[in-house]
């Protein structure tokens, strides 16, 4: 999308709504609306093994044969990327974990007691240590 004809293309934020790795190609809904945006492999700016649904990314758009097309495209500022089949997350420390824990609990099961939080905690800190979400 050019601007008012200066030559300086806007840039657009979006999220995938699918893509399909073997063909290559998917769409992006645009942020702001309109007709959803086509996406070629090769307009790419991140790993193909980063892009899935819902991942927001920013991009520009051209028109195409068929249409606008995305160019340019690459990871939003509040994008979560993935490492191959991992998605990359903070690591929270076992204190922080264990606070973010008793938040969703309290609001979630308000009905719970003392006693039985702090032994869900212990199982989900427990839990947390062995895949890596918590520092040891």
């Amino acid at each position: 999308m050019l601007l008012a004809g200066l030559g300086v293309r806007a840039v657009v934020a979006g999220r995938v709504v699918r893509f399909d790795p073997s063909r290559g190609y998917g769409f992006i809904a645009p942020q702001q609306g309109g007709e959803d945006v086509f996406l070629h492999v090769n307009d790419m700016l991140i790993p193909e093994s980063q892009v899935r649904t819902g991942l927001a990314v920013e991009f520009e758009i051209e028109e195409g044969e068929r249409g606008p097309k995305a160019s340019a495209v690459r990871l939003a500022d509040d994008a979560v990327p993935m490492d191959g089949d991992n998605l990359l997350c903070d690591v929270l420390s076992a204190k922080e974990y264990t606070r973010e824990v008793t938040e969703v609990l309290l609001e979630g099961v308000p009905s719970l007691t003392g006693e039985q939080i702090v032994a869900i905690r212990r199982v989900l800190v427990n839990v947390a240590k062995r895949h890596g979400w918590t520092e040891n």
